[in-house]
């Protein structure tokens, strides 16, 4: 298993050449009490933006539906929404990332979800045994797969350099990378041949630490089972941020995942950063937000975002990690009220699903073209 844990003390510098260490973040990270290191946080990400805008910008970036469903509103709005609908719907996309390395063409998959697998993840696979089969077609929309998007694109699977999910809850990633031994439910008679032949699953240790001794809080949304028998050559652990090309970066933001990371894109309309610490990018600056209930509950509690919180792992630190990325990420160029912050499942309007549109959605990111 491939490591990278070094963090020099100066920044690497932007030109530099494959995957880096960021230290911006270092000291908050050391620091014990959550409201001082959410002060350490505010003052790095200051920092930390023009650094990272002067290492450039990858060459596209594209963004890809693969399925819509439904989830509970306590977790997705937290406390926030006056709703009487105990489900909001979310649409899961994948990322498609590509830039150039030293001659070399890199590309990255965030989010590259195998829907089909991740649907035996406990908590899902037990909503699905209360659903009447017939009710499914009309509350699951599974989009392309990510296999179908990639030939669209025109990128072979041997191209992919890097699978990266901002955590692993309902993850299987088995049939990308491959397993040393045969699984009984996928390949019982031989081990599994990576689809990605060539890709490498960046995961921050503390989720690779977290799935081996899961706690109560975590077992609903993990499958540690599937994780027993990866390659260990395609697995490349990180502890912390790390720069991985012009304008593309890994970014530590653990709560609502012992692991959670989130990716962060220098575009031309700015920077962006990708995770699920909240389902819709008003819910970084909630006090815009037309959801019932939602910008008086933050302006009551003084609360300035509003979290995804289905394990309350850690709670402090997840807010903190949300004003991180609320403190990198640019305003929108269509509504400077909200933050050029992309969900990596996106709170979806929803017939069945009064009081949770959303007042602004972001769709997609589009950036640079395919060569």
């Amino acid at each position: 298993m491939t490591t990278v844990s070094d963090v020099p003390t100066s920044p690497a510098p932007p030109t530099s050449a494959g995957p880096a260490p960021i230290p911006h973040f270092a000291a908050a990270e050391g620091v014990t009490s959550p409201g001082a290191r959410l002060r350490a946080v505010r003052q790095a990400a200051a920092e930390f933006r023009p650094w990272f805008a002067a290492t450039g910008s990858p060459d596209y970036v594209g963004t890809f539906d693969l399925v819509t469903l439904p989830y509970p509103t306590r977790f997705g709005l937290w406390r926030a929404a006056r709703t009487p609908s105990p489900y909001l719907w979310i649409t899961n996309r994948l990322i498609v990332v590509r830039w150039q390395e030293a001659g070399r063409r890199r590309t990255l998959l965030f989010e590259p979800s195998d829907v089909e697998l991740g649907g035996n993840t406990p908590y899902f696979a037990a909503l699905t045994a209360r659903l009447p089969r017939r009710a499914e077609p009309h509350v699951v929309t599974r989009h392309a797969g990510v296999l179908e998007h990639l030939r669209r694109l025109g990128i072979g699977v041997e191209e992919v350099d890097y699978l990266v999910f901002d955590h692993l809850h309902t993850q299987d990633v088995r049939r990308w990378i491959g397993t040393t031994q045969p699984q009984p439910d996928i390949s019982p008679a031989r081990p599994v041949e990576p689809v990605f032949p060539n890709a490498r699953l960046v995961v921050q240790a503390a989720e690779l630490a977290a799935i081996a001794d899961l706690h109560p809080l975590q077992r609903p949304w993990y499958q540690p089972q599937t994780y027993a028998h990866l390659r260990s050559e395609a697995v490349v652990e990180v502890s912390g941020d790390l720069l991985l090309g012009p304008g593309v970066a890994l970014l530590s933001t653990p709560g609502h995942a012992t692991g959670n990371q989130s990716l962060c894109l220098n575009t031309h309309s700015g920077i962006w950063v990708s995770s699920e610490n909240v389902i819709a990018a008003e819910l970084l600056t909630p006090e815009h937000s037309a959801i019932p209930g939602v910008r008086a509950w933050a302006l009551e509690t003084g609360q300035e975002v509003v979290l995804n919180a289905n394990t309350l792992e850690d709670t402090a630190e997840q807010y903190n990690s949300c004003v991180k990325e609320k403190c990198i990420a640019d305003r929108s160029s269509r509504d400077p009220r909200f933050l050029q912050f992309f969900p990596s499942s996106e709170l979806t309007a929803w017939r069945l699903s009064p009081g949770t549109r959303p007042t602004f959605s972001q769709f997609g990111i589009g950036h640079g073209a395919l060569r």
